[in-house]
C-alpha cells in the first residue's frame, strides 16, 4: 500500500505475503485463540476437570478454525476496554461460547494461565510455521546452486584472492562452496524443535497445584505442549519462556544471511568482471541517464535486506533471552518485530533466487583471463622445484613473475633452464596451462553430491 510506513507492507508486500499471514497482528491473535481453545479442550478431555457432560468439541474447534480478520477486529475493540491484548482474547472466546450455547464452560477459558503461557505458545507455533516457509525457500536456493555446480563443474575459472589473479578453480566448485555452507545452517533450522511452556505466573504451577494438588501438573503440561500443540515442552522457566528456540533459529538465520551476503557480493563482482551476463527484461531500465546499463539489482537488493535482517536478528536473539527477575514487558514489544525479521530475510532470499535465475555464463570472457595470466603457474612450478631440489624456487619465480605480466614462452624458457627437474616432468610443466591447473575442483563437486545423496 502506498501509505505503508515500512517497505515490508508497501513496496515489498508481494514478497512477504506468506510471512504476513503468519506474523501479522491478525496472525498473532489467531494463534492465541487456537492455544486458548486447545488448552480448554485439554482440560475437558484429558484432565476431565469439567464434571458435567462434555460439550460439543466441534463447536470449540470452529472458533479457532473459522477465526477471521473480522474476528480479530472484534478482539481489538475489546482490547480498547481491557488495555490488555491477551485478556481481550479471553473475553472474545467467552462471548463466542455464549453464542454457541457453551456458556457453562466459559470460566475454564484461560484456566490458571498467565499471559505468557498463551503468548509463548502462540509465538512458538508462528516460529514453527515461519521456519517451514524459510527452509522450503532455502532448499530451493540450495537446489539452484547445486544445479549450477553440476552445469559448470568442468569450466575452469581464474580465482581472485585479495582481488588479484590467483590459483584457478572451476565455476561449479565455487557454486558448490555456497551450497555446502547453506546446507549446514538450513539443516540446523530444519531439525530444531520449537520449545514452549505452560506453567503459570512464575513457572511453578502455583495456582494449578493449589486447586488440584492430586494432578501431576508437570506431566500434564508436557502432554499438552507435545500432544495438543506439537511443540517441545520446557519446564524450567520464570513467568516467561527464556526463548532459547527463537535465539537458536535466529542465530542460524544470521549465519545464513551472512553467507548470502557473501554470495551476493561475489555474484556482483563476477557480473562486474563480465563472467556472467544478466538476461534483459524488455522495458526495464538500468539507469536514468545511462541507457546501456544492466545492473545487478537483485543481488544488491538481497544484500541490503539481509543486512537489515541481521541487525534485527542479532538484537532479538540476545534481547529475548533477558528478563528482569521473573518478568518484564520489554520482550513483548520486541517479539512483535519477529515478523519483520522474517520479512526482511524473505525479501533478501527471494531476490538472491531471482538474481540467480537471470544469469548466464560468459565462458569466452572467463577464458580470456585464464589466457592472459600465465603467471598463475608460478605456484605449481615452484612447488615442483622444491620436490626436485632446485635452489631458491620461490624466490626465483618471484623475481620472474611478481608485479609483471609475462608470456607462456617466458615460463617455458624458465623451465628449460632448470637443472634438477627431470625432462619428463619439464614436459609436464610446459604442457600445463592455467586452464588445466584446476586441481581436484571437479572431484570436490562430485564428493559433495556423493555425501549428500538422498538428502
Amino acid at each position: 500500500m502506498i501509505t505503508s510506513l515500512t517497505a515490508l507492507d508497501g513496496r515489498y508486500a508481494a514478497l512477504t505475503t506468506e510471512m504476513a499471514e503468519i506474523f501479522s497482528e491478525y496472525g498473532l491473535i489467531r494463534h492465541r485463540v487456537f492455544v486458548e481453545i486447545q488448552w480448554l479442550k485439554f482440560l475437558l478431555n484429558d484432565l476431565t476437570l469439567f464434571k458435567a457432560e462434555i460439550p460439543d468439541i466441534e463447536k470449540l474447534d470452529q472458533i479457532a478454525e473459522h477465526f477471521s480478520p473480522e474476528d480479530a477486529h472484534q478482539v481489538k475493540e475489546i482490547e480498547k476496554k481491557t488495555n490488555h491484548d491477551v485478556k481481550a482474547v479471553e473475553y472474545f472466546i467467552k462471548d463466542k461460547l455464549d453464542q454457541a450455547g457453551l456458556g457453562a464452560i466459559k470460566e475454564w477459558i484461560h484456566f490458571a494461565c498467565t499471559s505468557d503461557d498463551i503468548n509463548n505458545t502462540a509465538y512458538a507455533l508462528m516460529l514453527k510455521k515461519g521456519k517451514v516457509e524459510t527452509v522450503g525457500l532455502l532448499r530451493r536456493l540450495i537446489a539452484d546452486l547445486e544445479e549450477k555446480a553440476l552445469q559448470y563443474k568442468s569450466i575452469p575459472m581464474m580465482s581472485r584472492t585479495h582481488g588479484q589473479p590467483a590459483t584457478p578453480t572451476t565455476v561449479g566448485k565455487e557454486f558448490i562452496n555456497f551450497a555446502w555452507r547453506l546446507r549446514q545452517e538450513t539443516d540446523i533450522i530444519d531439525t530444531k524443535s520449537i520449545q514452549a511452556k505452560m506453567n503459570g505466573a512464575t513457572g511453578n504451577y502455583n495456582a494449578h497445584y493449589f486447586v488440584y494438588p492430586e494432578i501431576d501438573w508437570i506431566g500434564a503440561s508436557q502432554r499438552f505442549i507435545a500432544d495438543y500443540l506439537q511443540l517441545e515442552p520446557i519446564l524450567f522457566t520464570t513467568q516467561v519462556n527464556p526463548n532459547h528456540s527463537i535465539a537458536y533459529i535466529l542465530h542460524a538465520m544470521v549465519r545464513i544471511a551472512a553467507i548470502l551476503i557473501d554470495f551476493d557480493r561475489d555474484m556482483w563482482g563476477y557480473i562486474s568482471l563480465g563472467y556472467f551476463k544478466q538476461r534483459i527484461t524488455k522495458g526495464e531500465t538500468g539507469s536514468s541517464t545511462m541507457p546501456h546499463k544492466v545492473n545487478p539489482i537483485d543481488f544488491e537488493n538481497s544484500e541490503g535486506n539481509m543486512g537489515m535482517a541481521i541487525a534485527m536478528m542479532e538484537h532479538l536473539s540476545v534481547k529475548l533471552q533477558k528478563s528482569r527477575f521473573q518478568r518484564d514487558l520489554t520482550d513483548s514489544t520486541v517479539l512483535r518485530s519477529l515478523g519483520s525479521v522474517f520479512g526482511y530475510f524473505m525479501i533478501g532470499l527471494k531476490n538472491t533466487l531471482k538474481g540467480l535465475g537471470k544469469i548466464e555464463l560468459d565462458q569466452d570472457r572467463i577464458q580470456q583471463d585464464l589466457d592472459h595470466n600465465p603467471e598463475l603457474l608460478a605456484e605449481p612450478f615452484q612447488t615442483a622445484m622444491r620436490v626436485f631440489g632446485e635452489a631458491n624456487p620461490y624466490e626465483r619465480l618471484k623475481d620472474l613473475t611478481r608485479g609483471r605480466k609475462i608470456r607462456k614462452e617466458d615460463l617455458d624458457g624458465f623451465v628449460d633452464k632448470l637443472e634438477k627437474v627431470p625432462e619428463n616432468f619439464k614436459n609436464r610443466m610446459k604442457a600445463l596451462t592455467p586452464e588445466t591447473y584446476t586441481g581436484l575442483a571437479q572431484d570436490l563437486v562430485d564428493v559433495y553430491f556423493k555425501q549428500n545423496k538422498g538428502r
